[in-house]
């Protein structure tokens, strides 16, 4: 049976399933016994039909079908596989995923406009959310933390569009990352004494650079006799941590109100006693409020910031911290942002596919009205290989950077031989 004729006798069963289902019913018992009474449903409708089918193509429908039913439809394989980190719909006809870093177009597709917009209802109405024509863009997340962003007409010309950015069941390791060549162990090493040493850690990078993944990683060796209070705009910190607070921004309702914001989320995490606050990403006035709480007994914090180096990492958290309105000396900005962060990591995505470390660099304070920066390890780009690949090496400055005193003083002892070595990947 061709594509169209498929699809068509799989429309035609599809119908008569829904004309025949008691929803109602349905929701009083457990997913798998629903699953099989909805299968055998199926099976009996297939068998009813004067259409030939192959086992193959039974088994095909019943599956998909299943999948509208419970599920997100067309998406349902595409959220099994574990291997595709982003699912980007066009529009009902053009769906790409990106496997490994690189996007790639898929053989999926919906029937129509109106079936693409019923499975993006499905999923927004699951944490509250709504799209409609009064509200045509929308952010949500699926049961596994994963983000969705949607887009409907007027505002989307082509029909609905859909993007879903996947998270991992769980946060990778410090040495997963290392074997993967994203950082070399020195790197690491220092990193993580940082964190345990409530030395504040500004993480820098492009879209998709895997800045969240970092800052989960970071995370870990925060120690666990501290109160951490995470704030997001869109859940997607999976920090593993017993003593945690987890807090997310809301959206205004349809007459424009009740929208509540980072900024007021971190001022309210003032008054929940935290050893430690991680901001998912500072994007608006919150900056100010975040320099503050650095500053002010919170050491240790950490936060990601959208930025092409460290240096415009720097100008774009002053730039947020003038959208507070409070018309601060340029000078004083600076004075506190050196006081608050000591360490920029820059990560970027590379042409492979392949996420980086590119820098690690400690603020070291003001010279005039200059913030001074030195890197502590860079990572420097020598071509690409034959397979496409990425060569380049993990090299050290030869500096010593000034916070090792204070990590002297928490117990944390580093071998000089660390600042001297490299690591070449091929």
């Amino acid at each position: 049976m061709d594509r169209v004729n498929f699809d068509n006798f799989k429309a035609e069963i599809h119908r008569t399933l829904i004309s025949k289902l008691d929803l109602e019913k349905l929701s009083r018992v457990n997913n798998s016994q629903a699953r099989q009474a909805v299968a055998g449903m199926v099976n009996e409708i297939i068998s009813r039909q004067s259409v030939p089918l192959s086992l193959a193509e039974e088994a095909k429908i019943e599956a998909e079908l299943l999948d509208e039913v419970f599920g997100l439809g067309p998406l349902e394989p595409l959220l099994a596989d574990s291997s595709i980190s982003d699912i980007l719909v066009n529009d009902k006809n053009h769906v790409f995923i990106e496997r490994g870093g690189m996007l790639q177009r898929v053989d999926t597709a919906f029937r129509d406009d109106r079936h693409l917009l019923q499975i993006i209802d499905r999923i927004v109405s699951r944490v509250g959310r709504r799209v409609d024509e009064s509200s045509p863009m929308v952010d949500a997340r699926l049961p596994d933390g994963s983000r969705v962003n949607a887009i409907i007409p007027p505002l989307a010309l082509d029909g609905p569009a859909l993007s879903i950015r996947r998270f991992g069941t769980g946060p990778l390791a410090a040495n997963q990352l290392v074997e993967l060549k994203s950082i070399s162990p020195e790197m690491m090493e220092l990193l993580t004494a940082a964190v345990r040493a409530r030395i504040s850690i500004l993480i820098s990078g492009g879209t998709g650079a895997g800045k969240t993944t970092f800052l989960n990683i970071l995370s870990q060796y925060v120690p666990k006799t501290e109160r951490i209070v995470t704030i997001e705009d869109a859940a997607e910190l999976r920090l593993g941590l017993e003593n945690i607070v987890r807090m997310e921004t809301r959206p205004p309702n349809v007459e424009g109100n009740g929208a509540v914001r980072q900024r007021q989320l971190l001022i309210n995490s003032l008054r929940m006693r935290p050893d430690r606050i991680i901001i998912g990403e500072v994007r608006g006035e919150e900056a100010f409020d975040m320099l503050q709480a650095m500053n002010t007994g919170h050491e240790g914090s950490m936060t990601t910031i959208h930025a092409n180096t460290p240096r415009d990492a720097l100008t774009r958290l002053e730039s947020m911290v003038a959208m507070s309105n409070l018309n601060l000396p340029e000078k004083s900005v600076r004075q506190q942002m050196v006081s608050a962060i000591a360490i920029v990591v820059q990560v970027s995505r590379m042409s492979d596919g392949t996420r980086k470390v590119m820098s690690i660099s400690e603020i070291t304070g003001m010279e005039e009205n200059t913030i001074s920066m030195q890197d502590i390890f860079t990572f420097k780009r020598k071509g690409v290989g034959p397979d496409g690949k990425v060569i380049g090496v993990f090299e050290p400055s030869g500096i010593r950077p000034k916070f090792v005193e204070r990590l002297r003083i928490s117990g944390i002892f580093l071998s000089p031989a660390l600042f001297e070595q490299k690591m070449e990947v091929n």
